[in-house]
């Protein structure tokens, strides 16, 4: 039950060689586009599930060009002839590329030590794409993964990136920066980045990332969660801190990148209640992160009780919940032991006694959205949801859904029902309404309201809100609305009035509605 025992290669970020091979990178066209089409859709699908013959097959069957071979290098982690690295890298030169740790050469063959991809991705401040250096994937190096390993591009990371608040702020924390690609994504909102982590691997391939794109103002600092911002704060905080719950039992494989050393849930837990002691008044903050269930105690009750006492603004989503067989076995995969081995079998009963000692019977994952009270203010927004994956499944744009609901959360809680009343709503861009019918049926069965954007939230309406919401175009106040309506349905307005309200409140906070 052990994790891989290869050498991992000690990175140094030189801003010279650093320079050269971004030039010889880009000179070779290696950027996403480029990389896809060297082996197409398929291909592409299949290097994705862990299997590289169809991308090899593709590049044996093309000439031999620089970006073929970073693509046979760094993309599928196999050697190539020494003359062929040294053509591709004209710029820096081979021994640079080596002395920084990307290669190693022998015998004639050049063998990649890191996974270095490109990377793209758009967000409010435009497209960008960047070149993004990782520790050697279990398809790369046949084994599992060591327990220093380094972590790269990879679901979390796009899904963390996508709920980052698109809004210029002067300083952010990156706790538990891994690789650099949040405090990277951070920077390009902020003048300042502070970038944490408890490995200083991580923290010298993160450096080498920002110097090979070109990035600068980000201060990469050592130490463990909060230690190395002692008494400093921040306008914004960004993390997806090493929250896997892995038992501490002896021989089972601690990983860096993924287990921040705590007992179950205590890792996010200790984030959580350390956010108001660094947040600026009115700062946010995003994170990823895990909770248990544990006998007859919900979850998400749970992570409520860690904001008990706060001044936080607290907004936490449960996107999914394993049972503890199935979150065993995707954390052992994560590492590289395969199942059907004695290892497998014998990693999944650590983790299962772990579960059962600790009354653990489930475990949910998913975003926390925070925000500190500005000085002097309360806390406006507790919610604490479940919502389903095939809702909002792009993070992409969850950043902009984040501000919005933290803004529309700010406005409620200065609209009494009275203030409600008198204002004016519109109905957002981005809903449209579906209607079903019985066959011959001219009324609607079932209505029913739908997100575009954001979460794609659904939401059934009865005739009344229907009505309601189609007449929410800014000219009418609410009050004016439910007056109309109550006259032409017959209904009492002040029980109408009970019954609209609150549901105004709830559109209004999930963007359906909006100010006027």
């Amino acid at each position: 039950m052990t994790a891989g025992t290869h050498t991992l290669p000690t990175i140094v970020a030189d801003p010279a060689v650093t320079t050269a091979l971004a030039a010889d990178l880009d000179a070779a066209g290696f950027s996403v586009e480029g990389v896809d089409a060297l082996w197409g859709v398929d291909a592409a699908a299949a290097l994705h599930r862990g299997n590289r013959v169809a991308a090899v097959r593709a590049l044996d069957a093309r000439p031999t060009t620089p970006l073929t071979t970073l693509a046979m290098l760094f993309v599928l982690g196999l050697p190539v002839p020494r003359t062929d690295a040294e053509q591709a890298f004209p710029t820096a030169g081979l021994d640079a590329v080596v002395s920084a740790g990307l290669l190693r050469v022998d015998d004639d063959r050049a063998h990649p030590t890191v996974d270095l991809r490109p990377y793209a991705f758009v967000d409010d401040a435009g497209a960008g794409s960047w070149w993004i250096v990782s520790d050697l994937g279990e398809l790369a190096l046949g084994s599992a993964l060591d327990e220093e390993h380094v972590l790269g591009i990879g679901g979390a990371t796009t899904t963390l990136s996508g709920l980052q608040v698109p809004v210029p702020v002067h300083r952010v924390l990156d706790l538990g920066t891994g690789c650099g690609i949040q405090a990277m994504h951070a920077r390009r909102f902020a003048d300042e980045v502070v970038a944490t982590d408890i490995s200083r691997r991580a923290l010298d391939i993160a450096r080498f990332n920002a110097q090979l794109n070109g990035i600068d103002g980000i201060d990469f600092r050592f130490g463990s969660l909060f230690e190395p911002v002692v008494g400093e704060r921040f306008d914004r905080i960004v993390s997806n801190p090493p929250f896997v719950i892995t038992p501490r039992t002896e021989g089972v494989p601690s990983y860096e990148y993924r287990d921040g050393g705590m007992v179950g849930d205590a890792l996010v837990e200790t984030v959580l209640r350390g956010l108001a002691e660094h947040l600026e008044p009115g700062g946010t903050a995003q994170l990823l992160g895990n909770w248990e269930y544990h006998w007859g105690v919900d979850g998400l009750d749970r992570v409520r009780a860690w904001f008990e006492g706060t001044d936080l603004d607290a907004w936490v989503i449960e996107r999914e919940r394993q049972d503890p067989n199935a979150y065993a076995e995707t954390w052992i995969r994560d590492g590289g032991t395969k199942p059907g081995t004695a290892a497998f079998d014998q990693l999944v009963g650590a983790w299962l006694d772990d579960f059962r000692e600790r009354r653990v019977t489930g475990v949910g994952f998913g975003y926390v959205v925070v925000r500190r009270a500005q000085t002097g203010g309360s806390v406006e927004l507790r919610r604490f949801e479940r919502v389903p994956e095939t809702l909002g499944s792009n993070p992409a744009g969850l950043g902009a859904t984040v501000a919005r609901v933290l803004d529309a959360a700010a406005w409620l809680a200065a609209h009494d029902d009275v203030a409600l009343a008198a204002a004016h709503l519109t109905v957002a861009g981005d809903v449209t309404e579906e209607r079903y019918y019985w066959p011959g049926n001219d009324d609607p069965t079932v209505m029913t309201l739908v997100q575009g954007g954001g979460f794609g939230r659904r939401v059934d309406a009865d005739t009344a809100l229907a009505a309601f919401v189609g007449a929410c175009d800014g000219e009418l106040s609410v009050a004016a609305i439910i007056g109309a309506l109550a006259q032409i349905t017959g209904v009492d307005e002040q029980v109408l009035a009970a019954d609209l309200l609150p549901t105004a409140r709830d559109l209004v906070l999930d963007g359906l509605l909006t100010p006027a």
